[in-house]
């Protein structure tokens, strides 16, 4: 069982999907199948339910993938202390965000450019752990979304975004033009596991105590809202699948995309990519209040 075909598992059972899961992981989806049915085959049981709907973890699946996800953890921590130890030149960027966002095309552009031999990592994490494992030690710097606790982190804002309500494309407060937090008072809301960050929690909540299922990654958050009309905030500019829809909050404070590292951190390569981080959003124009749609509806997204 190697730990590439583990993060091919990982990466669809957090999907759900084969597509997707092969886009996140920059390959074509014949061999990402063709993994997971040889992965089957060495568990010797079915760890995806396949049905003309889509897929689902089987119990099995659900196991694996959460002794996956520490086995994985684990390995990336050994990866990342070995690299320190050997002084390479190396770094680790935790991403909680899409990766289409012009803001990362840009950055990932510029610190090529200006560091051509720098040996890049990159850890692409859930919804559960804002800092990307920046606290972990599993990464050096996190590009992620505020608010959440900034003990001991250096926080540098990239951007803000306005921020909307997803809902069902037929609920009735899909075609008003703009919500308040006050309209959604009565509804379930997205929650995070427990142990998850309470600022990040609350934040994404709208500032209360909320009831609702529990999610962990981006389709969760969809599957809820088409099946169980749950309400969630997401960050506005992007598309949504049609039977989703956004709607802007007036009394909802943006989303502050943000770089962080560990306080008194005093890699320059670290320094660097930072300071090219800022210089890559500056460029960027404003993106205002729009009232999109999007396809990862969620934080980072």
């Amino acid at each position: 069982m190697e730990l590439r075909t583990l993060r091919y598992f990982v990466a669809v059972a957090e999907e759900l999907h084969f597509g997707r899961a092969a886009t996140r992981l920059h390959m074509s989806q014949p061999p990402l199948s063709r993994a997971i049915k040889q992965l089957e085959t060495e568990v010797g049981a079915l760890l995806f339910a396949r049905s003309p709907a889509g897929i689902t973890l089987t119990p099995v699946g659900a196991v694996l993938r959460d002794e996956a996800r520490a086995l994985l953890d684990q390995a990336d921590r050994v990866r990342v202390r070995v690299a320190a130890a050997a002084g390479a030149a190396t770094i680790t960027i935790g991403i909680l965000g899409d990766g289409t966002d012009p803001g990362i095309t840009r950055l990932a552009a510029s610190f090529r450019r200006s560091h051509p031999g720098v040996d890049i990592h990159i850890r692409d994490t859930d919804l559960t752990d804002p800092t990307c494992g920046l606290r972990a030690g599993l990464v050096d710097v996190a590009l992620t979304r505020a608010p959440f606790n900034e003990t001991a982190l250096t926080v540098r804002e990239l951007r803000t975004d306005p921020v909307g309500a997803v809902l069902r494309a037929d609920d009735p407060l899909a075609r008003r033009h703009h919500l308040k937090l006050a309209d959604l008072a009565d509804r379930r809301w997205f929650q995070f596991p427990q142990g998850t960050d309470p600022i990040w929690q609350s934040y994404w909540n709208g500032g209360k105590p909320r009831e609702g299922p529990v999610v962990r990654v981006i389709q969760e958050c969809l599957q809820a809202v088409l099946w169980n009309s749950t309400v969630g905030l997401a960050p506005l500019g992007h598309d949504l699948p049609e039977n989703l829809a956004a709607v802007p909050l007036a009394d909802m404070a943006p989303s502050r995309v943000v770089a962080v590292s560990r306080g008194g951190d005093t890699n320059p390569l670290i320094r660097s990519f930072i300071e090219i981080a800022m210089a890559a959003y500056r460029q960027g124009a404003p993106r205002g209040n729009l009232r999109p749609t999007t396809t990862h509806p969620w934080p980072g997204r």
